[in-house]
């Protein structure tokens, strides 16, 4: 098997933040080994776009029990793998402004470091990352220009690589992150991390990634 392996991520979840923190310790180099897709909730023009791509999106809105759930759990995983966390509060979060300020940044050819500054921003920091501004200054931070990934949601084509993404999800028949694919392979959710590392491992790139 000479594919990458494919993950699709989101900024809004945080058991999304935590496999890809578990990753990156069991796999070297594992943001370079890895497909990194983002998928998030699309806005009406989004919708829009995927419609026309004739997709759709899967994720079905969580209900106040679970969410007062996943607070809960999340703080418990984040502490068994040695996370500190502060939980942001999206107040009519526009998810398309950090999705698609990291197309710009992966366009730049900075989408990892601008990945771990938008995940320290808002899990660590707990920053609302759905802030242009506070997305202008994480692209600064990186190196980047502030103008262009702020005008990420305004752009044509990375609103039109934005869609392209969330119909790769929808072909895919992904439902929530993290997602993982190795091959026939389907990996979901956190707990099922060590479970992909485990048949990563077998593969050739997996060999030479652990060596």
């Amino acid at each position: 098997m000479n594919r990458k392996a494919r993950l699709y991520f989101s900024f809004r979840s945080p058991y999304s933040w935590m496999a890809v923190e578990k990753l990156a310790r069991a796999l070297p180099g594992a943001y370079e080994q890895l497909e990194f897709v983002p998928y998030w909730d699309p806005d009406q023009r989004t919708e829009e776009d995927l419609r026309a791509r004739d997709a759709e999106f899967h994720y079905v809105p969580m209900s106040k029990a679970k969410h007062l759930y996943v607070l809960i759990d999340t703080k418990r995983m984040a502490e068994r793998l040695g996370l500190p966390i502060h939980w942001p509060i999206d107040r009519d979060p526009w998810w398309e402004v950090p999705h698609l300020a990291w197309l710009a940044a992966r366009r730049r050819g900075r989408p990892h470091s601008f990945y771990r500054a938008v995940v320290t921003a808002r899990w660590i920091r707990g920053e609302n990352i759905c802030d242009p501004e506070v997305i202008r200054g994480l692209a600064v931070q990186t190196g980047l220009d502030g103008d262009e990934l702020v005008g990420a949601v305004h752009a044509a084509d990375l609103r039109a690589e934005g869609a392209d993404c969330l119909a790769r999800a929808y072909d895919d028949d992904i439902f929530g992150v993290p997602y993982l694919r190795l091959g026939r392979q389907r990996f979901w959710g956190l707990d099922r991390v060590d479970q992909f590392i485990e048949a990563y491992a077998t593969t050739d790139l997996g060999r030479k990634a652990m060596r």
